[in-house]
């Protein structure tokens, strides 16, 4: 069992990079490799199954990981960059996502003959791109400067919106079964508490650390590793005071750390970022390894076509 694990970890790393090689070859995005590589190890083949891997450490492992990589992405949002596009990032966090969320809200329910409420529940979930989309995208894409940093503000940003706005959505309709109407009031304290909560730790945390950076209070050596744990010491603490804070709070340390003055955090990125590369491409392979075709048919008749 050791050893299987072990070989099962060797693999998926060695696929992810050979994955990513690969896209940059051909010049196109690695999640389409990365997933398909996934499908083919996972429900195709059934050689991997990451829950028998992972065990109970699976979706925590991924929540972490998806820690790391956002706080990875907002190490590199300086406010400097989108002087002047501030409108564009907020129109697309704001009217973007209504307008998404409206949209596949109507298809899901239409189509796929889902409740109202599934359906909305779904409409909240997939307005999120997310940095494990759009980053590797952009590398590869490879836009126009304007365009890029508009894309990776986007990007980073509306993952904990995303976030909160599907918990609230979630507590919309428990309220509304157990109920029979919405608790505006009860919505809005979550709304309220997670963001203060989200905004307060993450701004706190990435002052301070900052302020050891900046006054050399931690040998350099410590300066990766102990960026690290405080992320992760600060996710799991915002998360237990309010659920799904975690993701804004290690969000806001970045950006806030990476426009303090006179804290460099080059180093600190260039660490993460390759962190955050490795993350990526194993998320994207053990996620997709968890498909389970059968569970299509269930969606109708269209859907089960995947399957064949």
């Amino acid at each position: 069992m050791y050893q299987d694990a072990v070989i099962a970890l060797s693999v998926i790393g060695i696929v992810a990079i050979l994955c990513q090689w690969f896209a940059w070859w051909v010049k196109l995005p690695a999640i389409v490799f990365l997933l398909l590589s996934g499908i083919v190890l996972g429900p195709l083949t059934g050689w991997l199954d990451p829950e028998q891997l992972f065990g109970d450490l699976l979706f925590p492992m991924v929540s972490l990981s998806v820690a790391i990589i956002l706080f990875e992405g907002s190490l590199t949002l300086k406010f400097d960059e989108i002087r002047g596009l501030q409108k564009v990032v907020r129109n697309m966090l704001t009217i973007g996502v209504t307008i998404t969320w409206f949209c596949i809200t109507l298809v899901t329910h239409y189509a796929l003959n889902f409740s109202w409420s599934l359906s909305l529940l779904f409409g909240a979930l997939m307005v999120v791109t997310g940095p494990t989309v759009i980053v590797p995208m952009l590398r590869t894409v490879r836009p126009n400067s304007t365009v890029s940093n508009i894309l990776r503000w986007e990007g980073i940003v509306i993952d904990p919106l995303g976030a909160i706005l599907a918990v609230l959505v979630f507590e919309v309709i428990l309220s509304m079964q157990g109920q029979g109407h919405i608790s505006i009031s009860h919505t809005l304290t979550i709304f309220g508490q997670t963001v203060a909560i989200g905004i307060a730790l993450g701004a706190v945390s990435g002052y301070l650390v900052g302020l050891i950076l900046r006054k050399h209070l931690m040998p350099e050596y410590l300066h990766n590793v102990a960026t690290l744990t405080i992320v992760f010491g600060v996710f799991a603490l915002s998360n237990e005071l309010s659920e799904e804070s975690g993701l804004l709070t290690v969000t806001v340390m970045g950006i806030w750390l990476a426009n303090m003055k006179n804290v460099s955090v080059e180093d600190i990125l260039d660490f993460k970022e390759s962190l955050s590369i490795l993350l990526i491409s194993g998320l994207f392979i053990l996620l997709a390894a968890r498909l389970d075709f059968s569970q299509f048919e269930a969606l109708g008749m269209g859907l089960s076509l995947i399957h064949i």
